[in-house]
């Protein structure tokens, strides 16, 4: 079983989940259910993935208990809103086919229209005291767009779920979450996202991450990974293939040395993607009802 990340407010959610961020909804049943029988206890998806319902079928499917399950989702901006986001609340639990919701996060800040992500929160604040979720949480907010959020807001976010991984670690605001006692998640935590961009090189295929991972008989992947938990982070790979689902949760057998964690620090590159200043909303991304 995957070891755990205690929020702020006492939640405790496992480090380790399958996320299926670009998973067709036809291939998210398949992909979730195996996740689940292999022993993963975390789910991550997003109203804006248009595969919460395949979330929730894969779940049904997998026979394993609603309770034992960690499921986190994300608000999209064009929901933002006060009265919106408790609407899309409702949109996402019918579409999972849960009552309660785990943790839900704001997807990203609409840095533009900064007061309605805001009011946003402020939904996501009411529906924590409703107990419908039971941690709330944002995504992709840098350390001025969190000071300012938290300047609005009464609770905490339990997590603050970033574009992380070996090239890209986030200094700054890793510190800035750990400042405010929130959990900081990674999002392409093994480095896909660079591979979608194009880039040339990537960490899956890193001499310095596959010289550590020969020691232990490991992957570049799993390595990575044993490197997000042993710095109490959370991270969520995605993969469709089942034998790659099965290898990413097979990372607690091993413990990285002090130093071999500095040597995939030191492979960062201070790139980051400019998500702050995205124009999300003309993304066409379109929310249906449940």
């Amino acid at each position: 079983m995957s070891p755990t990340v205690a929020f702020n407010s006492g939640v405790t959610m496992p480090a380790i989940g399958l996320g299926v961020f670009q998973t067709a909804p036809e291939e998210t049943v398949a992909a979730v259910q195996t996740a689940l029988e292999l022993g993963y206890r975390h789910i991550d998806t997003a109203a804006a993935y248009l595969n919460e319902r395949e979330v929730g079928e894969g779940l049904r499917r997998s026979g394993v208990p609603r309770e034992e399950v960690f499921i986190e989702t994300k608000v999209w901006v064009t929901d933002y809103g006060y009265e919106q986001t408790l609407h899309a609340f409702e949109k996402s639990a019918k579409k999972l086919g849960v009552e309660q919701l785990d943790l839900l996060l704001l997807h990203q800040p609409l840095t533009a229209k900064f007061e309605r992500t805001i009011q946003a929160y402020k939904a996501l604040e009411k529906l924590l005291s409703d107990g419908a979720v039971r941690a709330i949480g944002v995504s992709n907010l840098v350390p001025a767009r969190l000071d300012a959020l938290l300047a609005e807001t009464d609770i905490v976010p339990a997590v603050n779920q970033i574009e992380l991984h070996p090239y890209n670690i986030r200094a700054e605001l890793q510190a800035k979450n750990t400042a405010h006692g929130i959990v900081t998640q990674a999002w392409s935590p093994i480095g896909g996202i660079r591979s979608y961009n194009g880039e040339p090189t990537n960490p899956l295929n890193d001499p310095t991450i596959r010289a550590i991972g020969k020691g232990y008989g490991k992957s570049n992947a799993q390595v990575i990974l044993r490197w997000h938990i042993q710095q109490g982070r959370s991270a969520i790979p995605k993969s469709i293939n089942a034998e790659r689902i099965a290898q990413n949760f097979n990372v607690f057998d091993f413990e990285l040395t002090n130093d071999e964690l500095a040597r995939v620090d030191a492979l960062d590159t201070g790139d980051t993607l400019d998500i702050d200043n995205l124009d999300t909303e003309s993304f066409g991304i379109v929310i249906d009802e449940a």
